[in-house]
């Protein structure tokens, strides 16, 4: 069973950048695509990027264009969202998630997605 550990949330004022980080077990061939999702209190669970193993296919919610940048080490398992110029409307509990090895398109549809980490709250200050 392959689990997904996150790391790096918190508390960052606006203007200010975060980067989160996820690690899934199980080795490089364990997972294929790598996404990020976010849930903000009363809403919805919504898509925020997704990479493919290879690194080469990307997508990312329009909301998020210009500001977030999401990057794969393959060979580590490991997939990093790095988020500059964070407001506060991007307060919200963010959840790494990973298909099975079989996927190889980025997607923001989260039924694609078959291992969810636990979330990790990220807050930002006005």
């Amino acid at each position: 069973q392959v689990q997904l550990v996150e790391s790096g949330g918190g508390l960052v004022q606006a203007g200010g950048s975060l980067r989160l980080s996820c690690t899934a077990s199980g080795g490089t061939f364990s997972v294929g695509v790598m996404g990020w999702f976010r849930q903000a209190p009363g809403k919805e669970r919504v898509a925020v990027g997704a990479i493919s193993r290879s690194g080469d296919n990307f997508w990312y919610a329009d909301f998020v264009k210009g500001r977030f940048t999401i990057a794969r080490d393959a060979a580590k398992s490991t997939v990093i969202l790095q988020m500059n110029s964070l407001n506060p409307e991007d307060t919200a509990v963010y959840y790494c998630a990973a298909t099975e090895p079989s996927y190889s398109l980025a997607s923001p549809q989260s039924a694609t997605y078959a291992y969810w980490g636990q979330g990790t709250q990220v807050t930002v200050s006005s």
